[in-house]
């Protein structure tokens, strides 16, 4: 089996100085995920090496880290695809590398494992829920909704919470006050929601500088969400419903 050199970046706050990267050589075949790799050195080498997985199949989010500079999952994501199928080159040859990070914009507590409570508590801050009115005629419960805004609704609540877009954006890189991709996507989800009666709340509550406004239209977000979910869009359609709602015309 042809071999491939991953580097680790490894950090524990505990005790490192400053994070480092390590280098472990590992054999792969066509189907070899990046995780299938770290869980071989885990097991085979070096079970001091901390990273998150659960699901193996891309549905819960848990294995993502940057891969070559790019927000991915481990577990779906194929070393051969990395780093080319020319089989049986020499393991010195720089190309033939993979290079695994923590995600970004996230405090590190070992490894390849980050703190996601910052990202948690954005999520949460957007009430990520349906807020009814059962005093409204019909109750907001019993709303029928189209078939064209369940698709809207959806494509946005297919988010697997996996902080991918979180970290590839470089607002918060410099302003962790922005609420950031995945909550902004979840205000629009539930702003478009007919059965949801807090509407003005939620547009006001993001329409400002930590919000919407700070958004710079980059794609970063888009770009690596592994599921699909597009929020930029939402993003820019919070915007329109924001001004909308100021200019008192819907």
């Amino acid at each position: 089996m042809p071999g491939v050199r991953l580097k680790a970046l490894r950090y524990d706050p505990a005790g490192d100085p400053a994070p480092h990267f390590e280098t472990y050589s590992v054999e792969y075949g066509q189907e070899t995920t990046v995780l299938d790799a770290l869980i071989a050195i885990k097991d085979g080498r070096d079970g001091s090496l901390s990273f998150r997985h659960s699901c193996h199949r891309g549905a819960c989010g848990s294995c993502a880290m940057r891969i070559n500079d790019q927000e991915q999952l481990a577990c779906v994501t194929r070393v051969a695809a990395i780093v080319g199928e020319a089989d049986g080159a020499s393991l010195d040859e720089e190309p033939r590398a993979v290079r695994v990070e923590p995600l970004a914009n996230l405090p590190v507590l070992k490894d390849l494992v980050v703190d996601m409570a910052p990202y948690w508590r954005k999520f949460n801050a957007v009430t990520p829920y349906i807020l009814g009115d059962e005093r409204a005629t019909p109750p907001t419960s019993g709303v029928r909704i189209s078939q064209e805004r369940t698709a809207q609704l959806q494509q946005v609540a297919g988010c697997i919470q996996c902080g991918a877009c979180y970290s590839a954006c470089p607002i918060l890189g410099s302003d962790q006050d922005y609420l950031g991709p995945a909550a902004l996507a979840t205000a629009f989800r539930f702003a478009q929601d007919p059965r949801d009666a807090a509407r003005e709340e939620r547009l006001n509550l993001v329409g400002n500088e930590q919000g919407v406004l700070r958004c710079h239209t980059i794609f970063n977000c888009t770009t690596v969400c592994p599921v699909g979910v597009e929020p930029t869009a939402a993003i820019q359609q919070l915007k329109r419903m924001m001004l909308r709602q100021r200019l008192g015309i819907g």
